[in-house]
């Protein structure tokens, strides 16, 4: 995946989706922020507790809804791990 088509196909559906709000999409750069971190390798393993910072996200519920929202809304696929000692696994879907 070419990371600045990516993001452009990203920013293109996001601007025609009154779903998105702007936690959503800095939820979303964080998530992107960290794939980049990871060499670019899909499959962004991380915890709340290092994205709420970088996205700016103070409340759980918030985090929660947004990502729950980038779900249902397909930019990204996510895989909780239920366990507390494990990290989330999130896949950034593209965009056309």
């Amino acid at each position: 995946m070419d990371w600045s088509t990516h993001l452009t196909g990203f920013f293109k559906a996001v601007a025609n989706d009154a779903r998105m709000s702007p936690a959503h999409i800095s939820l979303y750069m964080a998530l992107f922020h960290l794939y980049l971190k990871n060499g670019t390798q899909n499959g962004v393993f991380f915890s709340s507790y290092e994205v709420m910072p970088l996205a700016k996200i103070d409340s759980r519920a918030t985090y929660h809804k947004c990502l729950r929202d980038l779900v249902e809304c397909g930019y990204i696929e996510y895989v909780p791990s239920y366990n507390p000692f494990l990290k989330n696994l999130a896949y950034l879907k593209e965009k056309q």
